[in-house]
């Protein structure tokens, strides 16, 4: 059984305009105990019997995140889950996310068979840049360098110069501003308004938001923390820029953990889907985090800081497709092809950074814009 919900997110219809759009998500019933159980010991035999690993994203189900875990896999963010498939021996990928995560693992393993609970599982930001539009949006600027974020389809990475992350991107940016590159940015703008700051690159942006990082409100978070005057404040830079400027750490999920393992407190209000506060509360055991506000008392809470499609992963969808084969992604190996030329142009710089290794030649110089 399944509970139908109907989401409202934004697509533009100009540079500076957004209009409302509506999709669905269909929210799997919990499992009762004794079901539970015996869902999560057959998919423990499946993935024995089909030579597949599983991965989960940080803001699935925490029983999808434990079980990942538990048989092997993976919980990370997106591009994280599809190098570990790519680099796994495991021929199946399971999935646990949205359809862009499944899509990207897909770019990196095409030889590998990638499933997914629920195909219909996807993101507000993919939704709101449909790859015509942003072909256009793209066409209307050729001057540019096509920076886009992982949360899209792979039609749209494969327009792209770059793919980033948000633990990558404020990197990648900053290099190519240095190299004098003027940046098309894609698709969340305030993701793209915050590395715009912090660089001072020049960037165009597509009109794009996450439907749960947009309804976080700083005038109800600037009340939760005079409540709570000793927490820090953990914020993902999909917010809003008043709520990013009333953060104590800005960062990706991977920066929100670490965040909360290093910094001198023990009472954390975190703004960014509440998915994460599973893995946050196992590896800090000892501190209490507390979910930042979406919305005021006369607000409608569209978010309730929670992604609809991330709940449509459930562990009896997650049987089945393992049962069955079913709910593969399947992508044109001449589109993943293009697809793979930003990712890998990432994965490249991302690996010189971190072995301490220059990154100027990574990047061309285009002269002074």
């Amino acid at each position: 059984m399944h509970t139908l919900m109907e989401v409202e997110y934004e697509q533009p219809t100009s540079e500076s305009v957004c209009a409302p759009r509506h999709a669905w998500a269909r929210v799997p019933v919990e499992p009762g105990p004794a079901e539970r159980l015996a869902l999560k010991d057959r998919i423990r035999r499946l993935l024995k019997e089909r030579n597949a690993v599983m991965v989960s994203h940080y803001y699935v189900h925490p029983d999808l995140q434990d079980l990942a875990e538990e048989t092997g896999g993976l919980v990370s963010d997106s591009l994280e889950m599809a190098r570990f498939g790519r680099d796994h021996a495991a021929q199946t990928l399971v999935v646990s996310g949205v359809r862009f995560m499944g899509e990207t693992a897909k770019i990196l393993s095409p030889e590998k068979r990638i499933l997914m609970p629920d195909l219909d599982a996807t993101c507000s930001l993919d939704l709101g840049c449909p790859s015509a539009e942003f072909n256009a949006f793209c066409d209307a600027h050729p001057d540019r360098t096509v920076v886009v974020y992982a949360n899209t389809s792979a039609e749209v990475k494969a327009r792209a110069d770059w793919l980033v992350t948000s633990g990558c991107a404020l990197d990648v940016v900053r290099a190519l501003k240095d190299q004098g590159h003027k940046i098309l940015w894609a698709p969340d703008k305030h993701l793209g308004s915050y590395i715009q700051r912090e660089t001072g690159a020049d960037m165009v942006f597509w009109n794009g938001a996450c439907i749960v990082h947009d309804e976080f409100k700083a005038f109800e978070l600037q009340a939760l923390k005079a409540e709570h005057p000793e927490a820090k404040v953990l914020v993902h830079p999909e917010s809003p820029a008043d709520v990013v400027a009333l953060a104590d750490a800005v960062g990706s999920t991977s920066a929100i953990l670490n965040a909360a393992r290093t910094m001198d407190a023990t009472t954390f209000i975190v703004a960014t889907d509440n998915g994460m506060l599973h893995k946050l509360r196992t590896q800090n055991p000892h501190k209490l985090f507390i979910e930042a506000p979406t919305a005021g008392n006369s607000a409608t809470c569209k978010s309730c800081a929670h992604c609809p499609w991330m709940a449509m992963n459930g562990l009896a969808g997650l049987a089945q497709v393992l049962e069955l084969g079913t709910n593969e992604i399947h992508i044109d190996p001449a589109l993943g092809l293009r697809a793979r030329v930003p990712i890998d142009r990432m994965l490249a710089f991302t690996a010189a950074l971190k072995n301490g290794q220059p990154t100027t030649g990574l990047v061309p110089h285009i002269g002074a814009a």
